[in-house]
């Protein structure tokens, strides 16, 4: 007898079990809802298409080979039905039955199942601002309110606008708004950095001066308070709590939230976030139910505690899994470890696991070495730099995440795509000293700057490198508490000689053994070279002639031009 699967979300995670069952069981009887009439989309692409990288809604909709996947597509291709406009209102668990509404004129029916599959997703945050209900105030929510936004943005209507949040749909859709449509556009984030769950303070500080340099103004620490406008006619302003920022158009970027409550009020249980808790094979509380994507909570792999992590990579995956598990093929998803990537105008950014900041409230010691390389063989023609944060426990030297940036996306994606896997299997410091990685000049250096990071930060936990992030060096050198070494070349040091004087010593590498007796031993130092190798090497020279008070700048001058170029 054919099973009744029944499957209540059609965008990512929906449509992937869905035929992936119907491979696996010519027979079932596979039925899909959604409350949307525009479905398997990419929804991660909508910043894209509103900032013009994809022509048109249907692009986002179409497979590789052009056909766009309607309801249509899905009955002729796949042999499933898909019934639009339709929402889950309730569960009888006990029978077994789902209650629908059908959105267009309020019917309502239940369907039966021998197996139900939860794939409601998320819907974006409005956080409770007066004034966030006016027109022209946007979530990105659905492929409509993408459309809606690029009218305006076609027609001219939009000259200033406001984004509310700095995660990664803010960011995007910050970009999309300036770069091709030339808006004047303000992000205002609450926090003290942008994308402040994927980054450490380091690496947000260069992304915050990437979207400075590219026109979007970036204000932190800021809270909204009030949205002004006229109902016909839309926003004019955003009050801050520092001030008020003229705008016609707002984009509210603040999180989303799990779209459960149906499920959770047939019984199912939901974690602290809201989403659904589920085991290994997908499975809720029910062992009838399953769910996915991003209404659920999984487990990070590096923490051990729950978290949601809202891609359509990872909802397809668990898609797999899912029709696996109801076909009778027993499948796990263990978890996650938040791997993570994003453009930001020409520069890309990639994380996997905790940052530091994580790591210490998971109850980690958290140190971390910052490291900067040309990410080909620095002699190649096209070879730029690009950093890496890489972070351990102090006192297992277990790796609990990595961060990396640099103006060649796939050479920062491919970095941390190298380290995610090894997450699972408990990856240390010494693993990654010696973790292969495949090398030719136009692709990397023949130390690649993944076994360097593991060096440096080997060196870090061995006591042999006393560092300070460049943020620091700066509070630090502002307050007027230390002079700086400069080891690189005399020329190099000039500018800064000029800048800061006395304050700035200047002792070229080569010549270091000879002048060491030059070397103030009454003053806290902080050394700097080009990227930190040199004067590492310095800084072990000087220990050992009993020049014990200095500190090594991460990533040295290199680090310095990206995170604090004002400085230099």
């Amino acid at each position: 007898m054919a099973k009744h699967i029944i499957i209540i979300g059609a965008v990512a995670l929906g449509p992937k079990v869905a035929c992936r069952l119907r491979r696996l069981d010519p027979e079932a009887d596979i039925t899909v809802i959604d409350r949307d009439n525009l479905i398997s989309y990419g929804g991660c692409g909508i910043p894209y298409y509103v900032g013009g990288d994809i022509a048109d809604i249907e692009g986002l909709c179409s497979t590789t080979a052009h056909a766009l996947r309607d309801p249509e597509f899905f009955k002729t291709c796949k042999g499933i039905q898909i019934i639009p406009r339709v929402e889950a209102v309730g569960i009888n668990k006990k029978e077994k039955e789902l209650k629908i509404q059908y959105l267009d004129d309020n019917r309502q029916e239940t369907l039966a199942y021998d197996k139900l599959v939860i794939a409601t997703g998320a819907t974006p945050f409005r956080p409770p601002i007066p004034g966030a209900d006016l027109p022209k105030v946007f979530t990105v929510s659905n492929l409509h309110t993408a459309k809606d936004i690029k009218d305006i943005l076609s027609k001219g209507q939009a000259k200033k606008a406001v984004v509310i949040g700095a995660g990664a749909i803010g960011i995007e859709m910050a970009e999309a708004l300036t770069d091709l449509w030339a808006v004047d556009t303000t992000i205002v984030e609450m926090a003290d950095q942008v994308l402040p769950a994927a980054l450490g303070k380091q690496v947000s500080k260069i992304v915050e001066n990437q979207l400075e340099n590219n026109e979007v103004k970036v204000m932190l620490s800021e809270r909204v308070l009030k949205i002004n406008g006229d109902p016909s006619s839309g926003v004019t302003s955003v009050e801050t709590a520092t001030g008020t920022l003229e705008c016609d158009l707002v984009i509210m970027s603040a999180g989303v939230r799990p779209n459960t409550q149906f499920a959770a009020e047939a019984g199912l249980a939901v974690g602290s976030s809201g989403a659904l808790l589920v085991d290994r094979c997908m499975r809720t509380t029910d062992p009838h139910i399953y769910a996915g994507g991003d209404c659920v909570e999984l487990r990070n792999l590096v923490s051990g505690e729950n978290m949601t992590m809202p891609l359509g990579s990872l909802a397809n995956r668990q898609g797999r899994i899912i029709a696996n598990n109801i076909h009778g093929r027993a499948s796990q998803f263990k978890g996650t470890v938040g791997t993570f990537c994003i453009k930001v105008f020409d520069l890309g950014i990639a994380t996997a696991g905790l940052t530091a900041g994580q790591a210490k409230a998971s109850g980690f010691d958290p140190i971390h070495a910052i490291v900067a390389q040309h990410d080909r063989a620095h002699f190649y023609p096209d070879s730029k730099m690009m950093f890496i944060t890489l972070i351990a426990d102090a006192k297992t030297r277990k790796i609990l995440g990595i961060e990396a940036v640099g103006n060649q996306g796939d050479a920062i994606k491919a970095r941390v795509d190298a380290i995610a896997p090894l997450f699972q299997i408990g990856l240390n410091v010494d693993d990654v000293c010696v973790l292969e990685t495949g090398y030719a000049p136009p692709y990397a250096s023949a130390m690649d700057i993944i076994n360097n990071a593991g060096n440096v930060l080997d060196n870090i936990l061995e006591k042999r490198n006393n560092p300070i992030d460049v943020i620091d060096f700066i509070k630090k050198f502002e307050a007027g508490k230390i002079r700086v070494l400069d080891v690189r070349d005399a020329k190099e040091a000039a500018p800064l000689i000029e800048k800061y004087k006395d304050r700035w010593i200047s002792i070229p590498q080569p010549e270091l053994r000879t002048r060491i007796n030059e070397v103030p031993n009454n003053v806290p130092l902080c050394l700097l070279c080009g990227t930190g190798a040199r004067s590492y090497e310095c800084q072990i020279l000087l220990t050992q002639n009993g020049v014990t008070n200095t500190e090594n700048i991460q990533g040295g001058y290199a680090m310095l031009a990206v995170t604090a170029p004002e400085f230099i």
